[in-house]
């Protein structure tokens, strides 16, 4: 049966996908146009946006609707939704040039390496450490979208926490874990690669030992 490009593109899952895509420009003006409680609204819809990254692909499990159109524009859903929002923290002097370039360099060179590995049919498994990644980021960046001194009851008293120094402290460890995985991805290839090499070699010589 042939693809039908616009009923894939259309299916649930990626009607779920495109609502979070088209939310980037708005929790990007919300961030912008900088006040209390704009800077809350917005990192309301950017939490949703970034935190349904699952969604998508539960129902497209759950439904049998697994398409090739949804396998690009998910990852790629997910790297604007994060990317957007650092250039946005670094256009407002939030966030350091150099972290938001260490972090993109990174995602451009794993998702290099996943490229060639698939194009080698090497599968290298996540790490947990990637998990941490993406978690602390996100929670890095919905705090520097914040942005402002809040009040929190601790039922033992109140305190006043600085939401943009909680992110940064969260962004810095999240570079940590990101440089971490990257590394860890990086050696699991190179191992996957050069051990299947050596086992090809080995079986080369197997048979013309024959």
């Amino acid at each position: 049966m042939p693809r039908d490009f616009k009923r894939e593109l259309w299916s649930s899952p990626n009607i779920i996908t495109l609502v979070r895509i088209s939310s980037i420009p708005v929790f990007l003006a919300f961030t912008y146009y900088e006040s209390r409680l704009n800077s809350f609204i917005g990192a309301l819809i950017y939490t949703a946006a970034a935190a349904t990254d699952f969604l998508d692909g539960w129902v497209a499990r759950r439904k049998n609707l697994v398409t090739v159109i949804g396998k690009f524009l998910d990852p790629l859903a997910d790297k604007l939704i994060a990317v957007s929002a650092l250039i946005m923290l670094v256009h407002l002097g939030r966030v350091a040039a150099w972290i938001v370039v260490l972090i993109m360099a990174r995602e451009l060179a794993v998702t290099g390496l996943r490229t060639i590995a698939m194009s080698e049919g090497i599968v290298i498994a996540a790490g947990q450490e990637g998990k941490y990644k993406t978690a602390l980021q996100l929670a890095g960046i919905v705090f520097l979208i914040l942005h402002y001194p809040y009040p929190i009851d601790f039922f033992v008293g109140t305190v006043e926490v600085d939401a943009n120094r909680v992110g940064t402290g969260l962004l810095y460890i999240s570079v940590f874990f990101s440089v971490w995985s990257a590394w860890t991805y990086f050696a699991g290839f190179l191992h996957a690669v050069y051990r299947k090499d050596t086992s090809a070699a080995e079986e080369e010589k197997r048979r013309a030992a024959k």
